[in-house]
């Protein structure tokens, strides 16, 4: 018999999308054909030019297939500070304030490695992206919720965490415009408000800003190194997976405080060898060049957010419109909220072979809403829509199987 698998591990959930694939392929056993909605994983191939320069370097540069170094190429640091610079008129040393990563889900993780141990605490968004969470369990730190509630605009209560917790946090976790609620910062207030918390009790800010790009209605969202002193209490974390269709390529990176991300150039030191050349002088094109591509599936989400809103509210499920972010997150209609987000789901896909994300998925106080993707085409969100509107008014649905946990 094998050994148990460390504790840390087995304190983790099955993986909310593992458990949606098992059910999809369920679904399609079924005859179901299966409209998407649920895994934010975009369905835009990526630019052209960010393809070609990659074919170049695969080709031209042999260099690039050898082993790259940790901390990445100066032309993609360059090219990451010079990005900072125009985008958030925010300055940064490309040598010691910018680090690479193979997307930034990894890092993250990592992240939490490098600053957490036993017995330390964590402030953790509820509802989240579901590494911020797991990675600090997987650390063997605790996750201490900051509840995002609706009546608060989906924005943490630092006044209600209580002192003994705050005195034992490392890290604060923040996310806008957020996954999986699609909430924004309305200025900058709130980071005001975070940088003097975290001055006050000794921990630093992990923001991810991983959708600042994909945003409607003319907002813009902030850096936090946009706030003063924010350099001296934490970092930010870019990814180019949805600003540029590259979810596939795992590409992204941190940067702001150089002792946080020295640590964390430390940690990958030991674990990766960084993202392949090639890969990097993609990367560099992409944010180097016309940003036309990036305004162009922007507009393609804006316009998949109007279709997907305006079909719902046809079928009597008001939602609100995201100001930013690639998903809807939507209250579960009154009749069906004893039922539960998760049940909700199952119940949906094996009966019409939409899949969406149900929210407790994200955390406990995700519960009671689902998370919609926008991640097919608008013809496909008509006819999911409408398959859901046929689900809500029959009384029964197809029955739920039992899982077995991974």
């Amino acid at each position: 018999m094998l050994p148990a698998s460390s504790k840390n591990l087995n304190r983790l959930p099955p993986y909310l999308f593992v458990r949606l694939n098992t059910l999809k392929e369920k679904a399609r056993a079924l005859g179901l054909k299966i409209v998407d909605l649920g895994m934010g994983n975009p369905d835009r191939s990526t630019p052209s030019h960010v393809v070609e320069e990659l074919v170049r370097s695969v080709k031209e540069e042999t260099w690039t297939h050898r082993y790259p170094q940790t901390k990445g190429l100066p032309e993609l640091r360059c090219a990451i500070s010079d990005w900072y610079r125009r985008r958030f008129s925010v300055t940064l040393d490309p040598e010691t304030e910018v680090l690479p990563l193979v997307g930034s889900k990894e890092g993250l993780a990592h992240l939490m490695f490098a600053y957490l141990s036993s017995g330390d605490v964590a402030l953790v968004p509820s509802p989240c992206y579901p590494v911020h969470c797991n990675g600090v369990l997987l650390a063997g730190a605790k996750a201490h919720w900051m509840p995002l509630r609706e009546e608060n605009r989906f924005i943490p209560d630092l006044n209600k965490i209580p002192q003994v917790v705050a005195r034992k946090a490392r890290v604060m976790i923040l996310n806008y415009p957020n996954n999986p609620t699609g909430a924004v910062l309305e200025g900058l207030d709130f980071l005001k408000q975070a940088v003097q918390f975290v001055k006050k009790y000794r921990c630093f800010v992990l923001y991810d800003n991983a959708y600042s790009e994909i945003a409607f209605d003319g907002y813009q969202a902030p850096s936090f190194l946009q706030i003063p002193e924010a350099r001296r209490f934490g970092v930010e974390f870019h990814s180019f997976s949805k600003t540029y269709s590259m979810a596939g390529w795992r590409v992204a990176w941190a940067c702001g405080n150089a002792e946080i991300i020295g640590k964390l150039a430390k940690f990958k030191s030991f674990l990766d060898y960084g993202i392949p050349g090639f890969l990097q002088k993609a990367a560099a094109a992409a944010l180097n060049a016309s940003q036309d591509c990036v305004s162009q599936v922007t507009e393609l989400y804006h316009r998949r957010r109007d279709v997907l809103c305006e079909v719902l509210r046809g079928i009597g499920w008001h939602v609100q419109k995201p100001k930013a972010s690639m998903y809807v997150w939507a209250r579960l209609p009154e009749k069906f909220r004893k039922m539960g987000s998760l049940t909700f789901s199952e119940k949906l896909i094996l009966s019409t072979g939409v899949v969406v994300s149900p929210g407790v998925g994200f955390g406990p106080y995700g519960e009671g809403y689902v998370r919609f993707a926008l991640v097919c085409e608008e013809s496909d969100i008509r006819e999911a829509v409408a398959r859901i509107g046929r689900f809500l008014n029959t009384k029964t649905s197809h029955p739920v199987p039992k899982l077995v946990s991974a």
